[in-house]
């Protein structure tokens, strides 16, 4: 056994360490994260990294019971802090101790811990709660989904406050457990891969595991009587999909578009580098709205998507989010460019697979269909405003913005960049200027003029900026829409959230 002796000077230091910062030392952490489009979205002062949520859902009341569990460390000295949250809570405790808490704003749930929490300081945060998601709104509007035999929680850029507490906003990620008990022969879908299934007194449990990092708006929570599929894909990933028994003349289409998921990820992987993640799989819940959605590692589509007939294209589009979306997050909602604008561009590729049309002739006839004068070219992808963040032109002006980049810098480079960037920032968040770093560093070329003209200038782009970048490949005003328009349009409202 050996001692180590210190030094009286060094004795000094050592204590002076060990005596905590006074009580005046410690504030509140911040009641937003800092976007700038939506302030009050996420709190500052700790980060999560894992969530373990624990209910019990009633279809037939919508009451949902819940304890979830928050995994988290300090990033300054706390003396109080905020999750985001609509439902009853009727207890919160912080490492072991019960904490007092409060509700303020739309959707604020302070909560101060017992004893203040030091900077770099583990934090376990434990919350019961109930009530009744469909009958809570926030700003006027409601993220949970009331169906026939059930519930769904899904969609963007808000979702948790209706099912579980969380810090809600892309910039902290966790992973998550999800274990939910409804009455037998109701099912309850999740992200990620099955664990089990046990039941008893009448009640079945799913058990769900995300390994992953994962944005608190991807997760997502669907109740109901589902139809389940399961297979593999051809690099060897589990694919599990599910459709509500009650989906009518939809079905038969839904299930031709959903059921070549495994084919298009592993197509989609050619271009974007390895399936990120150890489950796939998508679901149609029987749902009034209209639009879908990236939940990680199992889509959301409404039954509206295949009204008209199958949509692979959609399926695309929502797969190619598990790579930029999902994979790589906003570090703000104003680089929503990074997750639409590729996405969309991914459906153009899709395209030019299937001999329906080029991404070129798709970027033509954009170009060419919307004049000077059309508000389509107010909206700058490259920061639309949080009232813009879905508008089409943040998709088909975005994925115009990628064809006038592949173009100036040619394939070898442009493709480099589509593999490179999800790897460069995996499990991660970035910028729109990140982007252009990254492209800028991968092609050796200035790309400032070029992203200004197609991503920031609330114009249409002239002749010559046209022109210089091989955009428009006719004199006319209008260019013959391509064979697979057609269905890319059929998405448009995937983006109505």
């Amino acid at each position: 056994m050996h001692r180590r002796l210190l030094a009286p000077g060094a004795l000094a230091v050592s204590l002076l360490l060990a005596i905590p910062a006074s009580a005046a030392d410690y504030e509140p952490g911040a009641p937003g994260i800092g976007d700038s489009y939506y302030p009050a979205y996420g709190n500052g002062g700790y980060n999560v990294s894992h969530y373990d949520l624990r209910l019990r859902y009633q279809p037939a009341t919508d009451k949902l019971e819940g304890t979830a569990t928050l995994l988290a460390r300090t990033t300054q000295d706390l003396s109080r802090f905020n999750l985001d949250f609509l439902l009853d809570v009727s207890e919160v405790r912080v490492n072991g101790t019960k904490a007092s808490f409060a509700t303020s704003g739309e959707h604020e749930l302070e909560i101060t811990p017992k004893t203040p929490l030091p900077k770099g300081t583990p934090v376990t945060i434990v919350v019961r709660y109930s009530g009744v998601p469909s009958s809570k709104q926030a700003y006027g509007f409601t993220s949970w989904h009331r169906t026939p035999d059930g519930g769904v929680a899904a969609n963007e850029p808000e979702a948790a406050w209706w099912w579980f507490p969380s810090n809600d906003h892309p910039l902290d990620k966790a992973t998550y457990d999800v274990s939910v008990a409804v009455p037998d022969g109701t099912q309850a879908i999740s992200n990620g891969t099955p664990q089990s299934v046990t039941s008893r007194k009448g009640w079945t449990r799913f058990n769900w595991r995300s390994d992953k990092p994962q944005a608190t708006y991807l997760a997502t929570l669907a109740v109901g009587k589902f139809d389940v599929t399961t297979g593999y894909t051809e690099s060897g990933i589990p694919v599990i999909n599910a459709y509500s028994e009650d989906l009518g003349d939809n079905a038969g289409a839904a299930r031709a578009s959903i059921e070549r998921t495994g084919e298009i990820a592993d197509w989609l992987a050619e271009y974007f580098g390895p399936y990120p993640y150890n489950a796939l799989g998508g679901y149609v819940p029987n749902v009034t709205t209209g639009y879908a959605l990236e939940t990680q590692t199992r889509p959301f589509y409404s039954p509206r998507q295949f009204a008209q007939g199958p949509n692979v294209s959609v399926v695309v589009h929502e797969l190619a989010h598990q790579w930029y979306g999902d994979l790589v997050s906003v570090a703000g909602w104003k680089d929503i460019w990074i997750n639409e604008g590729f996405a969309r561009y991914a459906q153009w590729l899709w395209s030019e697979h299937e001999g329906e049309g080029t991404a070129q002739e798709l970027a033509d006839h954009v170009y060419a269909s919307h004049p000077a004068d059309d508000a389509f070219w107010t909206v700058k992808p490259g920061d639309p405003g949080p009232e813009n963040q879905f508008d089409i032109a943040v998709y088909d002006r975005g994925a115009l913005a990628l064809q006038a980049l592949r173009n100036e810098i040619g394939d070898k480079a442009f493709f480099a960049i589509l593999k490179g960037w999800p790897a460069k920032y995996a499990h991660g968040n970035a910028t729109v200027a990140d982007f252009r770093a990254y492209a800028e560093q991968v092609s050796g070329r200035s790309l400032g003029s070029l992203f200004e003209t197609w991503l920031y200038e609330p114009s249409k782009p002239g002749a010559p900026a046209a022109r210089d970048a091989k955009v428009v490949a006719s004199r006319s005003s209008v260019v013959k829409a391509p064979k697979s328009w057609k269905k890319i349009a059929a998405t448009n409202s995937v983006h109505d959230h």
